[in-house]
């Protein structure tokens, strides 16, 4: 089987052509290869390689650039996403698509379900929601995993700038009143071979994965500052130098780092769904961001 791994240099990209290799033959086009945000180069470069599954991790993630370029956001994040369903569609195969917390209003305390309302607060997470939509609307086989506050050993993200300013201040402020999960890229990656392997690779049996949304995330729920706490926690475990320590993080709140794009302030995801159809119990996300820090430091 070919597969087609969109988005393969970012971080859950390439954590995806380290698992999906076993599984099939893996196209992963980087920008000069293959320009996503060209429709007409998408649909030669399909119409050339023909793979059989189509894995989409690209997207427009610069939350805040996107307030400045909603067009290029809405190319990758909706217009890209409908393109790769139509092409899976016609074919009767399966698309992955990997959505956002972003899609939701992010109000009250209450833990997120995939069938909860929608309420975006910036370009990005409506382009995110006009993606799934697209998705959804097209008819084709479909996993659509939503996942929050993704990080990793590669590529930039929260807490690989935790550990550089860590290293060069002794004092930070964090923001406090936002609630998610962080969710490691490795961990995303795992599960999509884990629902590929249950269902969509086996072509004798319909998957146990019925096309729909999933949140993917590990358990548990934290604060941008319990986060970066937790960061520089396992870090000086592990000997790691540094010139701050958790007690010198102070709490703010969003009102005092204000951006141009509105963040969500619980951004909660019920996991039981995805759970139960996988027959999986997803682990704790300080355990996960154990293995995330010793592996950074070990590069």
């Amino acid at each position: 089987m070919k597969i087609l791994i969109t988005g393969g240099n970012g971080q859950v990209g390439f954590e995806l052509k380290r698992q999906l290799c076993l599984l099939g033959e893996v196209y992963a086009p980087d920008r000069a290869e293959l320009d996503l945000a060209d429709a007409a180069a998408v649909d030669q470069w399909l119409e050339e390689h023909q793979p059989g599954l189509i894995v989409n991790a690209a997207a427009y993630t610069a939350v805040d650039k996107a307030e400045e370029e909603p067009e290029l956001a809405r190319r990758l994040n909706a217009e890209l996403p409908a393109q790769l369903a139509e092409y899976s569609t016609a074919r009767g195969q399966w698309l992955v698509h990997y959505s956002s917390d972003y899609v939701y209003p992010g109000d009250g305390e209450a833990f997120w379900q995939e069938e909860s309302a929608t309420g975006p607060l910036s370009v990005y997470g409506q382009t995110k929601l006009e993606g799934d939509q697209a998705v959804q609307a097209s008819g084709c086989h479909h996993l659509i995993f939503r996942t929050s506050w993704v990080y990793g050993a590669r590529g930039n993200n929260f807490m690989k700038t935790m550990l550089r300013l860590g290293r060069e201040r002794d004092a930070l402020k964090v923001v406090s009143d936002q609630i998610g999960v962080p969710t490691p890229a490795r961990l995303i990656a795992q599960v999509t071979v884990l629902a590929i392997m249950d269902g969509i690779a086996r072509q004798s049996r319909a998957p146990t994965l019925p096309s729909g949304i999933y949140h993917l995330a590990p358990r548990g729920e934290t604060s941008w500052h319990g986060f970066a706490c937790e960061i520089f926690r396992l870090a000086a475990e592990r000997g790691e130098i540094l010139a701050i320590t958790p007690d010198n993080v102070a709490r703010i709140p969003t009102a005092e780092y204000p951006t141009p794009a509105q963040r969500p302030l619980n951004s909660r995801l019920s996991l039981d769904k995805l759970e139960k159809a996988l027959g999986i119990q997803l682990p704790g996300w300080q355990e996960q961001l154990a293995l995330t820090v010793e592996e950074y430091l070990s590069l």
